[in-house]
């Protein structure tokens, strides 16, 4: 059951400009709902990313690390529910690098201009084939629409809007959506989330953005003391606002571009994360007082496991 979380409708979420959304229904797992979303970048884009630090993690996430900084920057980003392609070898590899290239054979970039994600049952051998043959069939969607698709045992999508000023004269947006609920410990929850901005960021300033981001919000919930194979958390700047977002004199701090992503992703995106689990009764905040650093607080707060049922 959701706690203090109702699901947005397409017109509560903003449009962000260079960015167009499709979904489609795949039959990966389920065949009553869409479970493919794809993210159509228009370019003169900037991606930034961070992943899990698993040990073990998914292929997705070592074909996305290595699609990245791709010289011609990322043009698509494609997502799938139902099966994580997780703890499925060199052949999970071979799976998502197929992927990418069907992405791009339907988009008209290169497949290494394609960041791939997963999330759902590990072990099992990803059907691409139903990947492949859903691509052409994907129909337009907006920003409600693909927070529920990229849904696995949420409850309820989670999805926020926000908009800023850069400067005096500038406007920005950012729209966010995410998904997860069990397994979420730092570093990186047990989720996938998308946050995209119309603003201009460099790449170093978006990377560097990224990683406070999730450092600040999405590392610091834990349920189960457990990371996942598949966690990504991704921020994509459309560019096509011209106010320019540049690093301040401190170099682990960026300027209200940042601050307005970041609307899009702490108090509305990781909390319900915990909040809209199933069958997650052991879900409690953990609050750390008094301590003389935010490392010290986190690393007090991430040692404590919930209390198993007895």
């Amino acid at each position: 059951m959701a706690v203090n979380l109702t699901e947005k409708t397409a017109d509560q979420l903003l449009n962000i400009d260079g960015i167009q959304l499709f979904t489609a229904r795949a039959g990966i797992k389920q065949t009553d709902r869409a479970d493919l979303t794809l993210m159509v970048l228009s370019g003169g884009n900037t991606v930034g990313a961070v992943f899990t630090t698993n040990r073990f993690c998914a292929a997705p996430v070592h074909i996305a690390k290595s699609h990245l900084f791709d010289e011609d920057g990322v043009r698509a980003i494609i997502i799938n529910t139902g099966n994580a392609n997780a703890g499925t070898g060199a052949q999970g590899r071979i799976d998502a690098i197929e992927t990418c290239a069907a992405t791009a054979e339907q988009t008209g970039c290169k497949p290494s201009q394609v960041l791939p994600f997963s999330t759902g049952v590990i072990l099992e051998p990803l059907p691409v084939g139903k990947i492949v043959a859903a691509l052409p069939k994907m129909q337009p969607a907006d920003w409600a629409d693909a927070a529920r698709a990229i849904m696995t045992t949420d409850t309820v999508p989670k999805s926020a809007s926000r908009e800023g000023s850069v400067g005096e004269k500038h406007t920005v947006r950012a729209t966010g959506i995410a998904k997860g609920s069990g397994m979420i410990h730092p570093n990186m929850a047990t989720m996938l989330s998308f946050i995209a901005t119309d603003a201009k960021v460099s790449q170093p300033v978006l990377q560097l953005m990224t990683q406070e981001i999730a450092d600040e919000t999405f590392n610091t919930i834990t349920v189960d003391g457990d990371t996942s194979t598949n966690d990504s958390f991704v921020i994509i700047a459309t560019g096509k606002k011209i106010a320019k977002a540049k690093s301040t004199t401190s170099p682990t701090r960026v300027t209200n571009s940042s601050k307005t992503c970041s609307a899009a992703s702490p108090s509305n995106l990781p909390k319900p994360s915990s909040a809209t689990a199933k069958a997650r009764p052991n879900s409690s905040p953990s609050a750390s007082k008094n301590a003389k650093t935010r490392d010290e607080a986190r690393q007090v707060a991430s040692r404590r496991r919930p209390l198993a049922p007895r």
